[in-house]
């Protein structure tokens, strides 16, 4: 049995390099806790297999950001009605518009209106440049050029000079998580954002790359040495023993119906700073959960420090009631 702390950690080495093949793969392989698989070209591999088995819910782990110029506004008039969830869309002025959204929503986007003509501009664009991403959706005779609408990929430096709003609202923080199963049950209540989780259907944690051992999370609520903690710790190395012994004749799956919230998960987190801050507003709360609340004031002065005009405020605010 081992028992640690909740940690987080923010990643963007990816989008920094334009890597989201990687960073999709980076984010699949934590449900089976399979990273050590990773290789230089393993990512069009992955991804196929995950698109294959129509697991998309992987392809939501990054961001896609487009501006896109119009000769006139109407072929924006249809896609403001069927925009999804999802994707965000603003405009810039009146023929000129920024839309962004994950390689799922697209994917989407193509199969139920894939006769728009900004969707098929669109759609082109992609599939030139991550053809394992959008290949299958494709027509057989590949996306025609539209006439009048111009498709560019915006960099992130260029996400980054967006006034205060529209960055909030287009830019994506993926962050990886270690908690306990408790916090990560209401952490995926928040809408919109994308989830991936460490799955104890799929991980043995009796296997030696495990340590032949069950992690669990420090509780916050009992001072170690107390009465209370020794009776956690006890509960925790009675659950650890149960699971062990029926993995010896159970598949994980079975086995994991003894396990106790205080389990450690991993679980990467996607969604815009616009969500992460409304999340934040409330978790970081002194109405939260005792242990969400822990780990998000761990989140929260390192996301005030990378974008002070985003969370700043934020902190102040909830300092002012402490």
């Amino acid at each position: 049995m081992k028992i640690i702390g909740p940690s987080f950690q923010i990643i963007d080495e990816y989008e920094k390099r334009g890597e989201i093949l990687e960073q999709i793969e980076r984010c699949g392989r934590i449900c089976y806790k399979s990273e050590d698989r990773i290789t230089a070209g393993s990512a069009v591999k992955f991804i196929k297999g995950i698109v294959e088995r129509g697991h998309e819910s992987v392809l939501e782990m990054a961001s896609i950001v487009f501006d896109i110029k119009l000769d006139t506004e109407a072929p924006m008039a249809k896609f403001f009605e069927i925009v999804p969830g999802f994707c965000k869309s603003d405009r810039l002025d009146k023929k000129r518009f920024l839309v962004s959204g994950n390689p799922r929503v697209f994917r989407d986007l193509a199969r139920a209106h894939g006769n728009l003509k900004v969707v098929k501009a669109i759609l082109r664009v992609l599939t030139d440049r991550y053809p394992a991403l959008f290949q299958d959706v494709a027509p057989r005779h590949g996306w025609i050029p539209q006439d009048g609408v111009a498709v560019r990929f915006m960099p992130a430096p260029e996400v980054s000079s967006l006034n205060p709003d529209l960055f909030a609202r287009h830019k994506t923080i993926l962050m990886r998580l270690v908690i306990n199963r408790a916090v990560s049950h209401e952490l995926v209540r928040h809408r919109v954002a994308s989830y991936l989780q460490e799955s104890q259907r799929y991980c043995r944690y009796g296997e030696a790359r495990f340590g032949g051992e069950v992690v669990f999370i420090r509780p916050c609520f009992y001072e170690e040495g107390s009465r209370e903690y020794e009776i956690w710790l006890s509960a925790m190395s009675s659950a650890e023993k149960s699971y062990l012994d029926l993995l010896d004749t159970s598949s994980p799956q079975a086995a994991r119906t003894v396990l106790p919230n205080s389990c450690k998960t991993e679980i990467m987190v996607h969604a815009t700073i616009e969500e992460w801050r409304h999340i934040m507003r409330l978790r970081a709360s002194r109405a939260a959960d005792p242990s969400m609340r822990e780990i998000m004031l761990k989140i929260l002065p390192e996301l005030a420090g990378r974008y002070p005009d985003a969370f700043g405020p934020l902190v102040q605010a909830l300092a002012s009631v402490e």
